[in-house]
């Protein structure tokens, strides 16, 4: 039952083919088989088991939703009520929420089952979910390698078929990134769709929830249950949410794709840029037409997102004191000694360094040197895709420039580390879709196409990665051990 879709696991469950207790006893016995991946941070059994038996019984008496009885994981930053919510950080690591996400809510909702909250990189900062406080989580392609960050508990559960889907965010390319070294298929929707109320925040102004699942189909199930406007966050769209699987299945004849130039240069490895081409070559057999564009402001989204993200990092972080809720420190002097110590033992590095950097960027004498100017950019990357759909409907290219790479490989180096997401961050500045999908192989390590469309086009481009899933099978492979 492992190996099946999520579309599938819906037929056999409403066939009576297995009952959904026996498929949640099936995820949760492999989760126990396969801890040395550290997925996950929690697993809440005993509430899944029980939501398991209320499905069963919804099933039988026809009052099914949209994923009754299918278990997934939620990613350890939705608040999820009565279970801790971490955040992937010793700050949180004794917070029991005393709410559900809006996300987490509408699973509920929907009839899914919760296995469990999946580990992150700490407050969602990093690339390779190696600043997790409760330590790094493994690529099932290779337990050496990372797999990606900040979702990449989320990635390597769906990969080593540890959850059937999950839910991640992306704030620079948290969702794609991780499901490109892991060889699944992760979407990021246009800033608003998704609700984020509940989501613990990292940088407001970028942050959006999204699914991770093995395939397109899998994935707009998962979105159809997650979009749509929510009066308890100030920037959900009231916006008519479309059936994402309703226009799965249409033609590609005629569809324009832009390659941008920025995405080919230097830097980026030679046999990924192979297996992105051959993919491209996919779409042009499927009828589209591809050609080649500029987009220069590109090339400053890194400096742009790494002044702008710890800005809204260090304001978020700032209520994480030591007095309300989370960690506190042991017997403090006096009120700074409390505030001190309790974020400077909480806190991990990568956090600290975010927060320092932010601060500094909005400090006097440096805010309109820095935060201002990093803002008038956004703008002119944002104005720079609008010109680019003007002529063509898609933008394809890499998710990252290499496959994964090995635990500790990048540590030492927060710069290098950083431009791992050189080719998603632009879509979190502009707030655009986009999705990455399993692309073929370098050697034993998965590649990923990232697909980015205008606002709102949440559809389209499921449609775009259902059409070449249905011609290949890199999102069907598994990794060995995990079969």
């Amino acid at each position: 039952m492992h190996n099946k879709s999520i579309a599938e696991l819906r037929r056999g469950l409403h066939s009576g083919e297995y009952s959904s207790q026996e498929l949640t006893r099936v995820f949760l016995d492999r989760m126990q088989r396969h801890q040395a991946l550290n997925c996950y941070i929690t697993v809440t059994e005993e509430q899944a088991l029980e939501a398991a038996a209320r499905a069963d019984a919804q099933l039988a008496g026809g009052k099914a939703g949209a994923l009754t009885g299918i278990p997934i994981a939620q990613k350890d930053i939705f608040c999820s009520k009565g279970v801790k919510t971490s955040c992937g950080s010793k700050m949180l690591d004794n917070f029991i929420s005393p709410y559900d996400a809006t996300v987490v809510e509408k699973f509920h909702d929907a009839g899914a089952v919760l296995l469990g909250k999946l580990n992150m990189d700490e407050f969602a900062m990093g690339s390779s979910n190696e600043t997790s406080h409760y330590g790094p989580v493994r690529n099932p392609w290779d337990a050496d390698a990372v797999p990606g960050g900040s979702s990449g508990g989320s990635a390597a559960a769906v990969a080593a078929r540890l959850a059937p889907g999950a839910t991640g965010t992306d704030t620079g390319g948290s969702i794609r990134q991780p499901a490109a070294f892991c060889g699944i298929t992760g979407m990021k929707p246009t800033y608003g769709r998704v609700s984020r109320y509940g989501m613990i925040a990292f940088a407001s102004s970028l942050d959006q929830g999204g699914p991770m699942a093995r395939s397109a189909e899998d994935a707009a199930l998962l979105l159809q249950v997650m979009a749509g406007f929510d009066a308890k966050d100030s920037t959900s769209v009231d916006r008519p949410l479309p059936d994402y699987t309703a226009g799965l299945n249409e033609d590609l004849r005629g569809l324009k794709i832009g390659l941008p130039r920025e995405f080919f240069g230097a830097g980026l490895n030679s046999e990924v840029a192979a297996r992105i081409e051959a993919a491209v070559d996919e779409y042009r057999k499927l009828g589209a037409e591809v050609r080649e564009l500029s987009m220069p402001s590109l090339q400053l989204s890194v400096p742009v997102y790494y002044v702008i993200a710890p800005a809204e990092c260090s304001a978020n972080l700032s209520r994480y004191d030591g007095v309300r809720y989370g960690y506190r420190c042991a017997e403090p002097a006096d009120l700074t000694d409390l505030y001190t110590r309790s974020r400077g033992e909480a806190f991990g590095s990568e956090v600290k360094r975010r927060i320092l950097i932010g601060t500094y960027a909005l400090s006097a004498g440096y805010y309109d040197a820095y935060y201002l100017k990093a803002q008038k950019v956004r703008r002119l990357i944002s104005e720079e895709f609008q010109r680019a759909f003007a002529e063509v409907d898609v933008l394809m290219g890499p998710v990252t420039p290499t496959t994964a790479f090995g635990i500790g490989e990048k540590t030492a180096d927060p710069i290098e580390m950083y431009l791992s997401d050189i080719y998603t961050i632009a879509v979190n500045l502009a707030g655009l879709p986009a999705m990455s999908i399993p692309a073929g192989f370098v050697g034993d390590k998965p590649v990923g196409l990232q697909i980015i469309g205008d606002y709102f086009t949440e559809a389209k481009l499921l449609n775009i990665a259902h059409r070449y899933q249905q011609v290949t099978d890199w999102h069907g492979r598994i990794p060995q051990g995990f079969e």
